[in-house]
């Protein structure tokens, strides 16, 4: 699993399958407009420290707009973009330090 957030790797189909498993019973967690607030943009990185891996609704009804607002999101958090269903995206950012009990990954013993 990676564990290094200032450089995302590319994802691995294996890896990208069990984390997509794994947001499925997921609840977006942040939701965004055509422009975030600075505000939206820090409950994102909590979240991704906190949670891992979350959803974030993008409530932009134009296609490419969205696409680009969840690029700029994702490389702004150092996350990855795991997967895009609508307006749904589910990120992932590795943290080391992340607590257990608030992961949405598993961990190793």
């Amino acid at each position: 699993m990676p564990t290094d957030i200032s450089d995302p790797p590319a994802l691995s189909g294996k890896f990208r399958r069990e984390m997509r498993a794994k947001a499925h019973h997921l609840k977006p967690v942040v939701t965004l407009g055509a422009e975030p607030s600075e505000s939206a943009l820090a409950e994102l990185d909590r979240a991704l420290s906190d949670h891992e891996l979350i959803k974030v609704r993008v409530n932009i009804a134009d296609r490419k707009a969205r696409d680009r607002t969840i690029d700029d999101i994702a490389t702004s958090a150092r996350a990855l973009d795991v997967q895009r269903i609508g307006r749904i995206a589910v990120l992932y950012r590795a943290n080391p330090d992340a607590k257990p009990e608030l992961s949405n990954t598993p961990r190793q013993s």
